[in-house]
This record gives C-alpha cells, structure tokens and sequence, in this order.
C-alpha cells in the first residue's frame, strides 16, 4: 500500500524542527530513520498532513558520558549503539549494545534512530524498556526553550508521549549505570515484534545483588517496572532459586495471559543468567 499524501519540510536544526512543527500544526510529524512511522503510513495507520525530515542535524548523532550519565543522540542510529566499544558505554551501560541486536533486522538498526524509538513509545520497544530500566530522561527542544521529561510520565497510553506537538527529542539521558544487565525477548519470528520481553540491571557488592532494577516489556502500553524485584533480591547471592523467585514476583505483577506469564517466567531467568555471564565473560 502506498501512504496519503503530504506535504515535506527539511529541517537544518533542531530549532528549525521546532519551528516547522509549530506552523504546520498537530498532523505534521517529524521523521529520520522512518522505521515505525512509514509503515504505518503505508497501511494508513498514521495521516500525517506533512513531515518534517530532521536527518541533517548530525550534531544531535553522538554518545557520551557525563558522570554517571550516558547522554545519546535522538538522531544516533541503533546500530552505532550495538557496534559500540567505547569503554564510557560498557562501564555500567553495557547491556545497551547487546540489547541493541534484539531491534528488528539489520536494516532496521542501520536507519532507525535512539530518539524516534523513544518517541514512538511502544511499550514492548526495546530503548524504551532500557530508558524504564536506567531511569532515563529525554531532553526536549522547543520554541520555548529546553525542558528534561521523566520517563515515569513519558508514557501517555498506547503510542502516546509527554512531548508538545511541536517538541523536538534532541537526546536520552540514561542514568543510574549498573555493571550486570541483560535483555531477552521473544518473537515468532526473528526481527519481528516482541510478543515478551524482561530487562534487567545490577550490581554485585561481595557477591550480593544490589540495586536490581526489572522491567518488563509486551505486557502493558508502556514499560513495567517491577518495583518488588528490587527488595526480594537486595543482599541476596545470585542463584537459579533467587532467580526463579523474582520471576515469580515479575509474573504476579504482570497483568497479562497465561501465555504471556510463561514467556516472563522463562525470559526474566534468562535475562538475569545472560547478565552474569556476559560481564565474567567481559571480564574474562
């Protein structure tokens, strides 16, 4: 199917965006790497009257550490994040570029954006289950200046988010880095949407877990956090009986079909065996 007509705009700044979006009214939309919103344009899913491509601004195309804060690009495409070697990413962020591969195809990674996942606001997404996990926050420009959103108010129902119509996500701030971390998830096929999917982060402190964040993806219209994991687990030593205990809470919390609580049983062990691992095996 061929999409609606509408009108195109290119924009030369992030300003520019902004300025654009706010004359064009609340049917235009921004586009960059188009992976979410072209298809839905195609099955007439989406109408909007105009789009404002933003891939020149390459100045918002960058990861980099400040602090404890790992600050990413809106416009950094998903697979310079899962190439990444760059020690500020893999110092307490590793599990971002090993998630990164669960995204679509390879060429889905190639074009799509951190920022227009983010934008989105798919629940099951896998950068917006990371942002939930790290506790990030999006930066936004406007018109009107800059603002930091939460991503505890991010998520406005079903691909729904807290940015103005005429908001621009110049960048995500993911905090609170953690040296174990992992997602998995489960698709019929590879490359296709998650039908569930769990991603954690902790860290060890002589051979206890702290600070153990959950949350799960595939079960609501936004990321779920499970608030509960984190007290089950603090101080305990990592083991296959801790790890069945906090995917049961993860299932308790979850409301959803039995399907689904079988697919979160089996993908939060998972995800916490495969972050143990992959850091010895870092280490290693």
């Amino acid at each position: 199917m061929k999409p609606p007509p509408f009108e195109f705009h290119r924009a030369h700044s992030a300003l520019e965006a902004s300025r654009l979006l706010a004359e064009l009214g609340e049917n235009a939309k921004l586009i960059a790497g188009g992976q979410s919103l072209v298809p839905m344009m195609n099955f007439r899913l989406a109408h909007p009257a105009a789009l404002v491509d933003i891939n020149a601004l390459s100045d918002l195309d960058y990861i980099r550490r400040e602090g404890d804060v790992l600050a990413v690009g809106a416009l950094t495409r998903h697979r310079t994040v899962e190439t990444s070697r760059d020690a500020a990413v893999h110092d307490g962020f590793g599990v971002l570029p090993r998630a990164a591969r669960w995204i679509g195809h390879r060429p889905i990674r190639t074009r799509g954006t951190v920022g227009g996942s983010l934008a989105h606001a798919d629940g099951a997404a896998e950068w917006c289950m990371l942002a939930r996990l790290f506790d990030a926050q999006i930066r936004l420009l406007s018109t009107r200046g800059e603002r930091l959103a939460s991503i505890d108010t991010w998520f406005q129902g079903f691909l729904g988010n807290d940015a103005e119509p005429d908001e621009v996500v110049t960048e995500v701030r993911f905090r609170r880095p953690r040296a174990f971390g992992a997602l998995s998830e489960f698709a019929q096929r590879a490359g296709d949407f998650a039908a569930a999917a769990a991603a954690v982060a902790f860290d060890l402190e002589q051979g206890r877990v702290t600070r153990l964040g959950l949350v799960l993806g595939g079960v609501s219209t936004e990321p779920l956090l499970v608030e509960e994991a984190a007290e089950l687990a603090d101080g305990e030593s990592p083991s296959d009986s801790l790890f069945r205990r906090v995917a049961e809470v993860a299932v308790a919390a979850a409301d959803t079909d039995t399907y689904r609580r079988h697919l979160i049983s089996t993908l939060v062990q998972r995800a916490l065996r495969e972050a143990l691992a992959a850091e010895e095996t870092s280490r290693g």
